[in-house]
């Protein structure tokens, strides 16, 4: 088992789920940033109770829906 999955009950593996600060290092932005995408809902996560906390598949299936013009794709490079 991978140091970044967590046993369940029956066997199978959990991700090994980010909270805020390790989200906010992860994207290079800071702690209130990633609030506020919690806040407005634009960020995929999970809660219970006060708890927020983020899936890093997720996130990173979120950060690809959300680049805009890749370079070799044909779209306009800005210059």
């Amino acid at each position: 088992m991978t140091p970044d999955r967590t046993p369940a009950r029956d066997g199978a593996a959990l991700p090994r789920l980010l909270n805020v600060d390790e989200v906010a290092v992860v994207l290079g932005v800071n702690v209130r940033h990633v609030r506020r995408l919690v806040f407005e809902r634009r960020i995929p996560y999970l809660k219970w109770g006060r708890l927020v906390r983020f899936d890093p598949k997720e996130v990173e299936e979120w950060l690809i829906r959300s680049r805009h013009g890749q370079r070799g794709q044909g779209a306009p490079v800005a210059g």
